[in-house]
């Protein structure tokens, strides 16, 4: 029987990458993406389109009502990866815009994963995967509501995988540093006559999305899944830098100066 995986954020970047490759490897992909057009897209290219905004309760809760039913209720996978940024400095961001950041980042996921857990029960070895962060790692500065919701993401992962131990559904996370996607294209600036970037040696780091496939077959594939995994260089120190630097210092080193 054909294994089904749910991605969302398969528009564009890491989810559209996984998506074609986990089609080869011979799943079928449920492709969410919150644009009709690129819902339209994803049918065209062998996947199963799903129109799902997380920032929209109406259209997570018919988004999993589809799924569930093209499913027949039994799901193999769930990759929460949909989200975007915020970014500035936190004076200049609204309560508004923080709401819709947690809204896509982490509401929204909350209520597709609840609504989708009794498929993925039903497989008797399932796995959710979700898309963090480094800066759910770290905060830096300009980054620090983006940052605050890949947080909460990872908080939320934790306590998910706990309450699930021996319900046979693995919980991991995928921890991206710089990624070449059209992610930072997407970053809403609250301050465009000053845009937060990225530092010039972040260049140096930055990895294609298919960075992350090597750590997404061994968490779908592996009898045990990593809790965590982190991607690019980046995040495989910054990891380091946390567990090793006294506070003041990683300060300094995130400051620039």
């Amino acid at each position: 029987m054909q294994k089904i995986i749910v991605i969302t954020g398969c528009s564009s970047g890491i989810g559209l990458v996984a998506a074609n490759d986990l089609l080869r490897r011979g799943y079928r992909i449920f492709a969410a993406c919150r644009k009709p057009q690129d819902v339209v897209r994803m049918d065209e290219l062998g996947f199963t389109g799903i129109e799902l905004d997380l920032n929209d309760r109406d259209s997570v809760s018919r988004a999993a009502e589809q799924i569930l039913e093209l499913s027949d209720n039994r799901l193999f996978a769930l990759f929460n990866n949909g989200g975007y940024g915020v970014y500035g400095p936190l004076e200049s961001i609204s309560r508004e815009q923080v709401e819709q950041q947690f809204a896509t980042n982490l509401f929204g996921t909350h209520q597709l994963t609840t609504l989708l857990l009794p498929a993925l029960r039903a497989s008797g070895d399932a796995r959710i995967i979700n898309t963090s962060s480094v800066l759910g790692l770290i905060s830096t500065p300009g980054r620090g509501i983006y940052a605050a919701s890949k947080y909460a993401l990872e908080a939320w992962s934790d306590a998910l995988r706990m309450e699930l131990h021996g319900s046979g559904i693995h919980v991991s996370l995928i921890e991206p540093g710089p990624i070449k996607s059209r992610f930072t294209d997407n970053v809403n600036q609250t301050q465009r006559n000053n845009p937060v970037k990225n530092p010039g040696i972040a260049a140096r780091f930055t990895l294609p999305p298919e960075a992350i496939l090597p750590k997404l077959h061994h968490a779908l594939e592996s009898k045990k899944p990593c809790l965590r995994y982190p991607v690019t260089i980046v995040a495989h120190v910054m990891t380091l830098l946390r567990r090793l630097l006294p506070g003041w210092i990683l300060d300094r080193i995130l400051r620039g100066k």
